[in-house]
């Protein structure tokens, strides 16, 4: 195979990446036009107006963008491909030696590009213009942001059982904690007989574990209860800020950091991870998953797409996009039910995908 690019694979990748950005563009102005109209339900509350909520959709941005993007890839792949076809410069690039393979690989070279920017958005700006957007939308509508977002906050960590009234995330310029106020920690024995019960007035999370400040703790032994009181002591945890905020955030809007933290953090203390699995392996096929839905399409270009209307090409990627999603989303619930690898779940979808690429090129290539 000659080196890649030449003057047509770059043509071809153009006409691609134009069409996909269009497309995208389109998903994306009607996705946030039906976003802002259902935050018209919360302006008026605390300070949030009109302004607030643009400037919250803006921070919403680059997680839209990295969700919207699949679908956005395939519809603008085959939109792209058919019009080429329909205008005969597929034929033109065939008879200059252009194999439907070199096409395959122009198409997803192209879309690799953008596919890379996703997913490094994915784990950078999309889960901090994320949690920006929440906090801006929360300290709008209730000065109490940090205090609710961790109010009746319950986690466990082995034994114990910790319990908060509030918190706040602190920065002094030149490290950040978390602290937590009110609190409640519980420890149990193994038969299930409740140990000690410790309130502490400030819990806060230090590099290698929680600094306890005026703690009143009760002992619980067979025939007696003692109490102490201690003005500070250090809790050895791995319960940290991560595995906390997991419970109030939403799962696919963390980074894959994360959410790895947030698995750890419940296969360690026995609670169910497979919502945070599920979106962990995700990530991982995210790239995958594009190039599986791309190639697919691909020969649909050497035939159907060469006579049919953009309405025509349209529909096929629509059809091929919640195609996929679906297959996708019941292999992932199967997996949820019978217990069996993600990985597993996700690769299903995308072999099935590219067995059908492979069958359409022999088809027309016959």
């Amino acid at each position: 195979m000659k080196p890649f690019p030449k003057i047509h694979d770059l043509y071809v990748g153009r006409i691609v990446l134009g069409t996909v950005l269009l497309v995208w563009a389109v998903l994306l102005g009607l996705d946030l036009m039906l976003s802002f109209v259902g935050e018209f339900g919360d302006i008026g509350k605390g300070n949030y107006g009109i302004a607030t909520a643009i400037a919250y959709m803006a921070y919403t941005l680059p997680r839209r963008l990295y969700e919207l993007f699949p679908y956005a890839a395939v519809v603008g792949s085959l939109m792209a491909l058919g019009q080429l076809a329909a205008s005969s410069e597929l034929t033109a690039l065939r008879a200059v030696g252009l194999s439907r393979r070199r096409l395959s690989i122009a198409v997803a070279g192209a879309l690799a590009v953008l596919t890379l920017l996703m997913v490094m958005s994915g784990e950078t700006a999309g889960p901090w213009g994320e949690r920006r957007a929440n906090a801006l939308k929360a300290t709008a509508k209730s000065k109490d942001m940090i205090v609710a977002r961790y109010s009746g906050l319950w986690a466990r960590e082995g034994d114990v059982i910790l319990n908060a009234n509030g918190g706040a995330e602190r920065d002094n310029g030149k490290e950040r904690w978390l602290e937590l106020r009110d609190v409640r920690l519980y420890q149990f024995a193994g038969d299930g007989r409740l140990r000690s019960l410790a309130r502490v007035r400030i819990a806060e999370h230090r590099p290698g574990g929680w600094l306890l400040r005026d703690v009143d703790r009760t002992n619980f032994q067979a025939k007696s209860v003692t109490q102490e009181k201690i003005a500070e002591e250090r809790w050895e945890s791995k319960l940290d800020a991560v595995a906390l905020t997991a419970g109030t955030d939403k799962p696919r809007y963390l980074a894959a950091g994360e959410l790895r933290g947030a698995i750890d953090y419940r296969k360690r203390n026995s609670l169910d991870a497979s919502e945070f699995e599920a979106i962990y392996w995700g990530r991982w096929f995210y790239a995958l998953n594009i190039l599986a839905l791309c190639l697919a399409a691909v020969p649909f270009a050497f035939g159907t797409l060469r006579s049919g209307g953009m309405g025509k090409r349209l529909f096929i990627g629509i059809v091929f996009s919640l195609g996929f999603w679906l297959l996708q989303q019941q292999c992932v619930r199967l997996a949820q039910v019978y217990h069996f690898d993600y990985r597993l779940a996700y690769l299903m979808p995308t072999l099935v995908m590219l067995a059908v690429s492979w069958f359409l090129f022999r088809r027309r290539s016959g």
